[in-house]
């Protein structure tokens, strides 16, 4: 079997490699020189009679057969990676790493992570966030949360929460000016975010407005802060339900417009299918399933406001 096997070092090279998207980076994170790597990857590419890497004027990109090949061998990275965590430490809590996107993090997840942990008190969780695919993450994970479904070889994924949008503003704004139909939003700032480029010209769309000019805007480099903006009354943002619930029943924002509610794309668990029998993997994703709302509340809009699929 071992004589199947390519060269260890050359392999460990050409992983860190494909998953940094550099040689430079993969020789600091193995404490190596950069030609040492190249080398590496040479060898592994001569052993295979396989280009995993593009070469162009002393640049290097990972070729469509290196994207498959990483895809593959990160199973036996994670493998392994588990195996040996277990047998170093076989009495250790264990531990689940998380990677979300960052506002489900801070909006949805969080709130709501007590209730698993006393739940499940032998297992730590670990949250990481980031926006990259996940195909891309420079660090390991147990379990991913992104918008889906999608298209992740090698994955095992499962919706667990739809979303929608409509617009929120702070009670106070709403008071001073107030908002009974899209055409009243011209008054208003509309607060962007790079992360949702297109969510506010399909939602006026919709509306029947889409040639809505409004009095100001505020754009963001990311979601939260929007979120954030429109809870200290700076503007009114696109929020998605049932992400911003506690807010809403908190009155701490509000949603003047009952409609239209538009349907976005909702969020998938997303884990190595190496992982899929690991038994607080699985009560997480379970647990992900389940846990729709806070304890006490339910995922709905107050009574004025209708829920995709309602009249």
């Amino acid at each position: 079997m071992t004589q199947s096997l390519p060269p260890l070092n050359a392999l460990r090279a050409f992983e860190a490699a494909a998953r940094l998207n550099s040689f430079s980076a993969a020789a600091d994170e193995l404490h190596v020189t950069h030609g040492a790597i190249s080398k590496q990857i040479r060898q592994l590419e001569d052993w295979l009679g396989l280009r995993l890497f593009e070469r162009s004027g002393g640049r290097v990109k990972l070729s469509e057969t290196g994207w498959r090949y990483l895809v593959q061998i990160q199973d036996g990275f994670d493998i392994i990676n588990s195996a040996t965590a277990q047998l170093r430490e076989p009495s250790a809590q264990r531990r689940l790493v998380i990677n979300s996107t960052p506002t489900l993090a801070m909006r949805w997840l969080l709130p709501r992570m007590g209730d698993f942990q006393r739940a499940n008190p032998d297992i730590e969780l670990r949250i990481a966030t980031s926006d990259r695919d996940i195909t891309r993450l420079d660090a390991p994970f147990d379990i991913a949360i992104r918008r889906g479904p999608g298209d992740w070889p090698g994955y095992v994924s499962q919706p667990f929460l739809e979303e929608w949008e409509l617009p929120l503003m702070s009670p106070a704004l709403l008071e001073r000016h107030p908002v009974k139909k899209p055409e009243d939003l011209a008054r208003h700032t509309l607060l962007l975010a790079d992360t949702r480029p297109t969510a506010w010209p399909r939602w006026l769309t919709l509306a029947g407005v889409p040639e809505l000019k409004p009095a100001a805007s505020l754009q963001f480099d990311h979601f939260y802060l929007a979120l954030q903006a429109a809870i200290d009354g700076l503007g009114i943002t696109l929020g998605p339900l049932p992400m911003m619930q506690h807010e809403l029943n908190a009155g701490t924002l509000v949603a003047p417009l009952p409609t239209p509610v538009v349907p976005v794309r909702g969020y998938c668990w997303i884990v190595p299918r190496s992982q899929m029998d690991d038994a607080a993997v699985n009560a997480f994703c379970n647990w992900l399933e389940r846990c729709q709302a806070p304890a006490g509340q339910s995922a709905s809009l107050p009574d004025s406001v209708s829920t995709p699929g309602r009249d």
